[in-house]
C-alpha cells in the first residue's frame, strides 16, 4: 500500500468520524433550536460528501425505503411547475420536502457506520436535559420565582414539539429498559424506567399537546408489540392502556383537554367560531374538495395557501387562510394529488417494511415511524421543522442499521451461492 492511499484511507476515517460526531450533535439539537439544528446539518453533510462512493449511492437506490423518498421530492419538485400561485409560495411548498434529502443520505453514513446508538443517547440525553428545565419553568411560573420560555413547562420551543419529543424520548426508554432489564442490569433497567415515567409525565400532567397526549398510548403499544411475542405483547399494551388511562383522567389537565376539545368541535358546530378543533375540522372539509377538483397531481407544490384564499368567505373559521391543513395526507393531496397522496402511504409503509424484526434499531425505527404517522392525522408533522427532522434523523439512523443487515445477508448469500458453484 502506498503512502498517498494511506493518507486517503486515513482522511476517509476521519471524515466518516466528524460526520458520525455531528450526526449525534444533530440528534441532541432537535429538542433546542431550530437554527443550530439547519447549522449542524449543513456541516454533516460537508463531512459525510467525501465519503460517499458510486457503490453506497447503488446500494442506497437499491431500497424502496430510499428511493421512494427521492420520488416524493422529485414529484414536489415538478409539482411546482403547475401551481396556479406566486413563485414564492412555490417554493415554500417545496422547501417543506428538502429535509427528506438528508434521509437517503443518512442510510448511506449509518449502513457503514458503527456509532449509530450514539446518536439515540445523544437525544436522549439531550430530551432528559430539557425535562429538568422544563419542571424547572413550570415551578418557575408557578411560584413567581423567574419565567423560562414563553408558557410554563416549555422553556423552547413550543408544547406540540415538546411532547413529540418527550413521547419518543420515553418510548425509547422504555425499549432500552426491557432489554437492560433481560440483560439483568436491573439498576440501569430501572433508572431507564423511571425516566420514561417523567417524559410521559411531563405530557400527561403537565403541559402536553392533545396530540401529544393522544400519542403515547399509541407508542406504549408499539413498544409492546416490539418488545414481546404476541400474547405477551396484548395483555401489556392492555395493561398499558389500561394504567394511563386512569391516570391521565386523574389529571385535570388531562379532563380539561379533552373537555376543551369537545366544546370547540361543538362551538364551531353551532356559531363557526374559530376555535382550534373547529378550525381543523373546516380545514379538513375544505381540503377534500380542493382534492376532488384535481385528483390526479392536486393543484401544484405551494398551492396550498392560495386554495384556502379562493374559498375563504365571511369571518370566523370559514374565513381562515391556511399554509396547512393540519393533516400530512391532505396536505400532500391537495398539491399533488392522489398520486401524491400514494407515494407518501408507500413511503410509510416501506419504512415500516425496513423495520420489522427484534433489533433495537427495528423497534427504534417503528416507534418513529408509528409516531409520525398518527400525528400526521392531526397535523403535518412531515413538513413542520421539528416533527419532520425527527422523522428523517430517526428513520435515517436506524434505517441505516437496517440495511447494513440486508447488505450482510446479501453478501452472505452471494458467498455461498459461490462456494455451492465452485468445482
Amino acid at each position: 500500500m502506498t503512502k498517498s492511499v494511506a493518507a486517503a484511507r486515513i482522511d476517509l476515517v476521519q471524515w466518516r468520524r466528524a460526520a458520525d460526531w455531528l450526526a449525534m450533535a444533530l440528534a441532541a439539537s432537535l429538542p433546542w433550536s431550530t437554527s443550530a439544528t439547519l447549522v449542524i446539518a449543513g456541516l454533516w453533510l460537508v463531512a459525510l460528501l467525501p465519503t460517499i462512493e458510486k457503490d453506497d449511492v447503488r446500494a442506497m437506490l437499491a431500497s424502496p425505503a430510499a428511493w421512494l423518498v427521492l420520488a416524493l421530492i422529485a414529484f414536489g419538485a415538478v409539482g411546482m411547475l403547475w401551481a396556479d400561485a406566486p413563485f414564492k409560495e412555490r417554493f415554500r411548498g417545496f422547501d417543506s420536502y428538502l429535509k427528506l434529502l438528508a434521509l437517503p443520505l443518512l442510510f448511506i453514513h449509518f449502513r457503514r457506520s458503527e456509532n449509530a446508538v450514539g446518536v439515540l443517547y445523544a437525544f436522549v440525553a439531550s430530551c432528559a436535559v430539557l425535562l429538568v428545565l422544563a419542571f424547572v419553568s413550570f415551578a418557575s411560573f408557578s411560584y413567581g420565582w423567574f419565567e423560562i420560555g414563553k408558557k410554563p413547562g416549555v422553556p423552547v420551543k413550543d408544547t406540540i414539539a415538546q411532547s413529540a419529543e418527550f413521547a419518543l424520548a420515553g418510548s425509547f426508554c422504555l425499549i432500552l429498559a426491557i432489554r437492560r432489564w433481560r440483560a439483568n442490569a436491573r439498576a440501569q433497567a430501572t433508572g431507564l424506567a423511571l425516566l420514561a415515567v417523567a417524559f410521559f409525565a411531563d405530557i400527561g400532567l403537565l403541559v402536553g399537546s392533545r396530540t401529544g397526549l393522544a400519542s403515547v398510548p399509541v407508542l406504549l403499544v408499539a413498544v409492546a408489540v416490539k418488545s414481546f411475542a404476541f400474547r405477551r405483547a396484548a395483555a401489556t399494551a392492555v395493561a398499558g392502556l389500561v394504567v394511563v388511562g386512569a391516570v391521565g383522567l386523574s389529571s385535570e389537565t388531562v379532563r380539561d383537554k379533552i373537555a376543551r376539545a369537545w366544546s370547540e368541535v361543538e362551538t364551531y358546530q353551532e356559531t363557526n367560531a374559530n376555535t382550534s378543533a373547529g378550525a381543523r375540522l373546516e380545514f379538513w372539509r375544505k381540503s377534500v374538495g380542493f382534492i376532488a377538483e384535481a385528483p390526479l397531481i392536486g393543484h401544484g407544490t405551494g398551492s396550498i395557501r392560495s386554495q384556502f384564499a379562493r374559498v375563504a368567505t365571511g369571518e370566523g373559521a370559514s374565513g381562515l387562510i391556511a399554509d396547512n391543513p393540519h393533516n400530512q395526507t391532505l396536505a400532500v393531496g391537495i398539491q399533488l394529488g392522489f398520486a401524491g397522496m400514494a407515494l407518501l402511504c408507500a413511503m410509510w409503509i416501506a419504512h415500516l417494511m425496513l423495520f420489522r424484526g427484534p433489533s433495537l434499531a427495528a423497534a427504534i425505527g417503528a416507534l418513529v415511524v408509528v409516531q409520525n404517522i398518527f400525528g400526521s392525522l392531526l397535523n403535518s408533522h412531515l413538513f413542520d421543522f421539528t416533527h419532520g427532522w425527527l422523522y428523517v434523523v430517526g428513520v435515517g439512523v436506524a434505517g441505516g442499521v437496517m440495511l447494513k443487515g440486508v447488505g450482510a445477508s446479501e453478501a452472505s448469500a452471494s458467498s455461498q451461492a459461490a462456494d455451492v458453484a465452485r468445482p
